[in-house]
């Protein structure tokens, strides 16, 4: 009797800002019914578990450290998908936003595998939300720009020298490490004051909440330790964050 040869499919999954609880319900399905997972780091391998019967391969990538380049990940989607069939291609957030999943769809279909994209909760937002800032509100901020500090090259995104001319809430991704040129950059336009937050570990139970300014952000991360990942959030709407009633603690440096 021969073995039932599954359809190659793939979806790609937003996991989330790393809360298994903030996981969509769609995503959630998925990845109880994958035959294989491909996961990166960010993912809260407790969603594993969801998909007791499926094979894992971790293909994270952090800064200084790739398990796989990602034309060989996009190239393990492919040959996974058609040896056992569904592969899950689990992301943290949401894969569209700073994750490259639009490239790791254009690639599979080129080789005529069905694709579905299942959208997952943004840290660009989420994170924030979480610690008690909201991106806009009223009379204060009407608008946020989302923006990655660092390039492929691990140069900073020159994209960030026009921050300080924009009104609204500015968030950023990957940008601990640039966070003295990002605050020397508010500096040099004369925002000394700018109130700078810094959110680490957003939605998980070691969450951190740093609130400064422009002048004072880099000691106080540097004084905490603060450890990545982390939200930086810039504007008026950050200063809501010491009014938050969570549990987690809110270190302020004025």
């Amino acid at each position: 009797m021969s073995s039932t040869i599954k359809q190659p499919r793939i979806t790609l999954v937003g996991a989330g800002p790393g809360d298994v609880e903030l996981i969509t319900l769609k995503g959630l399905k998925a990845i109880q019914s994958a035959d294989v997972i491909l996961y990166d780091a960010l993912v809260n391998e407790e969603l594993l578990k969801e998909a007791p019967n499926a094979k894992y391969f971790f293909v994270g990538k952090r800064k200084g450290f790739k398990a796989l380049k990602q034309d060989e990940i996009n190239k393990l989607m492919v040959e996974k998908a058609i040896q056992h069939g569904h592969v899950v291609r689990l992301k943290g957030g949401d894969s569209f936003v700073f994750g490259r999943g639009f490239e790791e769809i254009q690639f599979t279909q080129l080789f005529g595998i069905p694709t579905d994209v299942v959208p997952g909760i943004s840290s660009s937002i989420a994170v924030p939300a979480l610690a008690g800032i909201p991106v806009t509100h009223r009379g204060i901020s009407n608008s946020f720009t989302v923006i990655t500090a660092t390039l492929s090259d691990g140069s900073l995104n020159p994209e960030i020298k026009h921050l300080p001319q924009l009104s609204g809430t500015s968030v950023i991704l990957m940008g601990l490490s640039k966070l003295a040129e990002i605050a020397a950059i508010f500096s040099k336009a004369g925002r000394t004051d700018e109130a700078f937050g810094i959110v680490s570990n957003g939605s998980l139970a070691n969450q951190k909440v740093l609130v400064g300014t422009a002048e004072t952000i880099t000691c106080l991360a540097e004084h905490e330790k603060v450890k990545s990942p982390a939200v930086i959030v810039i504007g008026e709407v950050v200063k809501f964050a010491q009014n938050n009633s969570k549990t987690f603690s809110i270190l302020s440096l004025n």
